[in-house]
């Protein structure tokens, strides 16, 4: 395995747990969007909601996911058909996917405005992962956060850790782009081959797979973020994609392979 020339870390379960926010966040949206009788948090409801986090590949299924669990869906059914059974339930509401990701970002907007500090408790880092995105970025390849949660947000995440991020190095969802055209565009941009790409989401790996000019991509299923087991277990027999551990991302990338 060849060194990296370029680092992309995901962000949302590759260098943040924000389950408690996103849940806290998707509740409230809910509301919004649905329109429930009461507001009032059914009690159990967030510990439904936590182990299925990595059925959500994009922010418009958070308050979907609560809706399914309101209405009695099943883990195992989520867990076997969510791609297939979300957009019905906004269907059936009358609802679009553009209303459910602007009631989402204008919670996190509101609360941001309102209680930053209290937003920002929700969160918090993995352990090492600041430290060694520090160490990266004062000697090593170039190194980004390519992620679907809004750049915005993640630099004020960034600057409460206390780490000083270039902002030109988040490419959050307002790049509207898939990921694998951000590895295509920083290929280009920086003129390297080998990029390693860290990311918790076994569908988004596959998606850079699937692109014929990005085999020389190493891709790693960060096994401590929001994924199944079946996900790992299939990253384990994949020749192209490496099964990394939290021990070992925050040590030299010899530990990685």
């Amino acid at each position: 395995m060849a060194s990296p020339q370029l680092i992309a870390f995901d962000f949302d379960g590759v260098i943040c747990d924000g389950l408690i926010e996103y849940f806290q966040t998707a509740w409230k949206a809910y509301c919004q969007l649905f329109e429930p009788d009461s507001h009032q948090l059914p009690e159990g409801l967030a510990e439904k909601f936590y182990p299925l986090r990595p059925v959500v590949e994009t922010g418009w299924e958070m308050p979907v996911l609560v809706q399914a669990l309101v209405q009695g869906a099943s883990e195992t059914q989520i867990l076997a058909e969510w791609p297939q059974m979300a957009l019905p339930y906004l269907t059936a509401a009358g609802l679009t996917k553009a209303q459910s990701v602007q009631a989402l970002d204008g919670v996190r907007d509101a609360w941001i405005e309102r209680d930053l500090a209290g937003w920002l408790a929700l969160h918090r880092f993995y352990p090492g992962l600041i430290d060694r995105l520090c160490e990266l970025l004062a000697g090593g390849p170039p190194i980004y956060i390519v992620s679907t949660k809004e750049g915005r947000f993640i630099s004020a995440l960034l600057e409460q850790s206390g780490l000083n991020y270039p902002s030109d190095r988040i490419i959050g969802k307002e790049a509207k782009r898939p990921k694998y055209e951000t590895l295509r565009l920083l290929k280009a941009e920086h003129s390297v081959t080998h990029i390693w790409f860290i990311e918790d989401r076994l569908p988004a790996l596959n998606d850079v797979k699937a692109q014929a000019d990005l085999t020389d991509v190493q891709l790693f299923l960060a096994d401590w973020g929001y994924n199944l087991a079946p996900d790992r277990a299939a990253a384990n027999k994949d020749p192209r994609i490496q099964l990394l551990s939290l021990q070992q991302v925050v040590q030299g990338f010899d530990k990685w392979r």
